[in-house]
């Protein structure tokens, strides 16, 4: 069974007696159709189911009014916020998305990239994987000139601007925090260190460290994929310590895990803050209900992704200020809550 025609401009034009040409010029609200003439054309495009192909007339003006996304992970409260920022600006900008999810592998953003460029999407804005090591699938997009942003992982490429929180002055601000209600052995959990991110807050960690007269111990660096089962595992590890070995502070780079870390430690008998005080990574709403609530840093992911849309709006639009290799800091802030308040001050 065959699917119903399409109705075209020149059927509306045939029934209302009217050239092909005055109707497209009508259905596009032109001032040199009259107003009477122009209600007839909408009238009868809507009567009889006509859709305008906006994609071949993208095409035809070598634009699809589409941009491309690439996140590594679709269950963050994080990147949620992000795509929400980027949603607000380019749809009040007459753009659409697509969204590829890289579900952390280089090999599926590999692919993600591909499509959307065989898409012809206008600009791309997008986050690495935790294995991603080369860019080079993204030189498709350099060679074009389409323009492309990198936001939160990022890489340094010659090409593309990145949008970026200062991961070291947060790691920083969060180990210092640390040392100042008194910690001692403070231990760093944290993912891949290849990413900028997480090697980033690491160093930020170290600093302070330094800064607050305290041993870097590597046996208290935590390197792990950040899941539910890893941060389980870790909390009942640090369980089985004597209380002499075991940290007194711990740096934690996502808010989910600290939570299901916390929780865990409480199970096991370990008082928070009192025997393990906690700070996380992001804000997440998690952080506002645990108890004791989790001390975190502000991690503002609506704001990064509305810089990120509008650099990339910046660039699409031919801006005079608009550069291709701008790195762009968004402001982040430590938020002291009861799980890090180690000794009353």
């Amino acid at each position: 069974m065959t699917g119903k025609k399409e109705i075209t401009i020149y059927d509306i034009a045939k029934v209302l007696s009217l050239s092909p040409a005055t109707v497209s010029r009508g259905l596009k609200d032109h001032p040199a159709i009259n107003i009477k003439t122009r209600k007839r054309i909408m009238d009868a495009a809507k009567e009889m189911g006509y859709r305008s192909n906006s994609f071949a007339s993208n095409l035809r003006m070598q634009k699809t009014h589409t941009i491309g996304i690439i996140v590594h992970e679709l269950k963050s409260q994080f990147i949620s916020s992000v795509l929400a920022g980027i949603e607000k600006v380019t749809t009040e900008a007459g753009y659409d998305l697509i969204i590829g999810h890289s579900s952390e592998t280089y090999t599926k953003e590999v692919a993600n990239v591909h499509n959307l460029f065989h898409k012809r999407v206008d600009g791309l804005i997008a986050s690495l994987a935790f294995d991603t090591a080369d860019l080079d699938h993204f030189e498709p997009f350099v060679k074009k000139n389409i323009p492309v942003v990198f936001f939160d992982r990022v890489e340094e490429f010659p090409y593309g601007t990145r949008v970026i929180i200062d991961n070291v002055k947060a790691g920083y601000e969060a180990t210092a925090h640390l040392a100042a209600q008194g910690c001692r052995r403070i231990a760093h959990i944290t993912a891949d260190l290849h990413r900028n991110v997480y090697a980033g807050r690491l160093k930020g960690y170290k600093q302070a460290l330094a800064d607050y007269g305290l041993h870097y111990d590597a046996s208290l660096l935590m390197v792990n994929d950040l899941s539910e089962i890893s941060a389980v595992r870790t909390a009942r590890q640090l369980i089985g310590m004597s209380a002499k070995t075991r940290p007194d502070g711990v740096f934690i780079t996502n808010d989910f895990f600290a939570a299901v870390f916390l929780q865990t430690l409480k199970e096991g008998g370990i008082s928070i803050p009192e025997e393990i005080a906690i700070v996380g990574f992001n804000n997440d709403a998690i952080s506002r209900i645990t108890q004791p609530k989790l001390s975190t840093i502000s991690y503002p992911g609506e704001e990064m992704g509305e810089q990120a849309a509008r650099s990339l709006l910046e660039q699409l639009n031919g801006s005079p200020s608009a550069r291709t290799t701008d790195t762009i800091i968004i402001r982040s802030e430590l938020i002291i809550r009861d799980s890090s308040m180690h000794r009353k001050i």
